[in-house]
C-alpha cells in the first residue's frame, strides 16, 4: 500500500459539470482529491480487507441470530422497546437488505482493524461506483496511472444485480431529507441503479410522506408507498410522528428494520464480547462494562448513535487529547482501544469496505488531516497494481 502523488485531470472541470459536482478554480472538487492515489497489491485486497468485510458480515448475522433469543442486545443498543419484535420479525423474515459500509484502519501490512460498521445510511457511494472507475480509466488513457491497473469496484453492477433480484410488486420508493447533498446524491444515484435494473420508481423527501386513514403510507399523490428505500437512520425515523404507524404500514423498508442493530456502535462491543481476540476486531465494551477497565492508557469513546465522526473522544488516561463537536452521546457510549489510522504524507486514510445485498464490493476511501475522519475529508482513489 502507497500513496502515490499524481496530476490531476486537465479537463476535472468539464468531469465535475458532467457529474453534477462543485467545481473550484484553486481547489478542483469539494471533499475530492485526485493528486494522489493508493496504490494496492491484488492480495492485498482480496486477503486483507475483502475476505476480512465478508467474514465479520457473517459474525453480524451471528450477532442478529442471537438478539432474537436474547433481548438484553437490543436494550444495550438502546432500541425502544415498542420496536422490539418489529426489528426482530423483519430478521426473522430475512427481509434483504441494499448495501453498508464498513469503515478500516490499514496500513498494508494487516491486519485492518474494524473502526464501525455504518449499515444503513452510508453516503460517498457515487464518488466510489462511478467517478472514481472514471478517473481510473481516464487517468490510464493519458498515462498519468501505470498500465495495467485495476480497481476494487464491482458496485454498480452489483446493484443493478441487487434491485433485480427483489421483488417489488408496484412502484418504489426513494426517500431523505433533500437538503442534505450527500444523502441527495446517494439516493438519486441509488435510484438510476433501480432504473436501470427495470424498476418503477418515485423519488420524495422523508418530510413528505403521508399517513391515510388506514395507516398506510402514502406520497404526495396519495399513492400507497409498499418498498420504500430510505436514507433516514432508523433511531430517527423510530423518533418521528410517523414512526408509531411502522407497524402497521405494510411498508418493505430498505434498509430493513434489523438494520437498527448493525447500524449502532454498540455492535462493535457485542461483536467483540462473541468473538473476542479476532484479527480484525478492536477490543470494545460498552462504558458502564467493568471489563471497560481493561482498557488502560488510550482509548476512544464512541456514542451509539452518531455520524460523520461526530462526538468522538480520544481519550489518553484521563485527560481528553481530541474532542469533536455534535448532538450526539446522551444515549451512551462504548469504548474502543485506540488504534491508530496510518500516516501517509501527513495525511490519515481511512478505508471504506462497501457491502452490496451482504458481500464485499468496492473499496472508497476517506483522507484527513487529522486523526479522527468527520465530513471535512477528502475522497482519494486507488488502484490496484502488482
Amino acid at each position: 500500500m502507497n500513496r502515490i502523488p499524481v496530476s490531476q485531470r486537465p479537463d476535472l472541470e468539464k468531469a465535475a459539470l458532467e457529474h453534477g459536482f462543485e467545481f473550484q478554480g484553486d481547489d478542483g472538487i469539494p471533499y475530492w482529491d485526485e493528486t494522489a492515489y493508493y496504490r494496492f497489491t491484488l492480495r492485498q485486497i482480496e486477503e486483507d480487507i475483502e475476505a476480512p468485510a465478508d467474514e465479520i458480515e457473517s459474525m453480524c448475522f451471528e450477532v442478529l441470530d442471537r438478539s432474537l433469543s436474547d433481548e438484553t442486545i437490543m436494550k444495550r443498543l438502546k432500541i425502544p422497546e415498542s420496536y422490539w419484535d418489529y426489528v426482530a420479525q423483519s430478521w426473522r423474515r430475512k427481509e434483504k437488505d441494499l448495501y453498508g459500509r464498513m469503515d478500516f484502519s490499514y496500513d498494508g501490512t494487516g491486519p485492518a482493524k474494524l473502526y464501525e460498521y455504518n449499515a444503513d445510511t452510508p453516503t460517498t457511494l457515487y464518488e466510489t461506483a462511478v467517478f472514481q472507475w472514471e478517473w481510473l480509466e481516464q487517468t490510464s488513457e493519458v498515462g498519468f496511472v501505470p498500465s495495467g491497473c485495476d480497481q476494487f469496484n464491482e458496485i454498480h453492477e452489483d446493484l443493478l444485480a441487487a434491485f433485480a433480484g427483489l421483488d417489488v410488486p408496484g412502484r418504489m420508493h426513494f426517500a431523505c431529507v433533500h437538503e442534505i447533498d450527500d444523502d441527495k446524491g446517494t439516493v438519486d444515484y441509488l435510484e438510476e441503479c433501480a432504473q436501470e435494473a427495470g424498476l418503477d420508481t418515485c423519488s420524495m423527501s422523508l418530510k413528505d410522506i403521508g399517513v391515510d386513514p388506514a395507516g398506510k403510507f402514502t406520497d404526495l399523490e396519495d399513492y400507497v408507498i409498499e418498498t420504500l428505500f430510505k436514507l433516514y437512520p432508523w433511531e430517527w425515523i423510530m423518533e418521528e410522528e410517523f414512526g408509531k404507524y411502522l407497524v402497521g404500514s405494510g411498508v418493505h423498508f430498505m434498509e430493513p428494520p434489523w438494520k437498527a442493530i448493525l447500524s449502532n456502535k454498540g455492535l462493535l462491543a457485542l461483536l467483540w464480547d462473541m468473538f473476542e481476540g479476532h484479527p480484525n476486531l478492536l477490543p470494545t465494551y460498552f462504558e458502564d462494562d467493568p471489563r471497560a477497565a481493561d482498557l488502560s492508557g488510550n482509548y476512544v469513546r464512541k456514542p451509539l448513535l452518531s455520524r460523520r465522526g461526530q462526538n468522538i473522544e480520544l481519550i489518553n488516561g484521563d485527560a481528553i487529547r481530541i474532542q469533536t463537536k455534535g448532538p450526539y452521546g446522551g444515549e451512551g457510549c462504548v469504548v474502543q482501544a485506540f488504534h491508530s489510522l496510518p500516516v501517509f504524507d501527513g495525511k490519515y486514510p481511512l478505508l471504506g469496505c462497501w457491502l452490496i445485498a451482504g458481500r464485499s464490493a468496492g473499496l472508497s476511501i476517506r483522507e484527513s488531516r487529522n486523526i479522527v475522519t468527520t465530513e471535512d475529508a477528502c475522497f482519494v482513489p486507488h488502484v490496484i497494481l502488482e
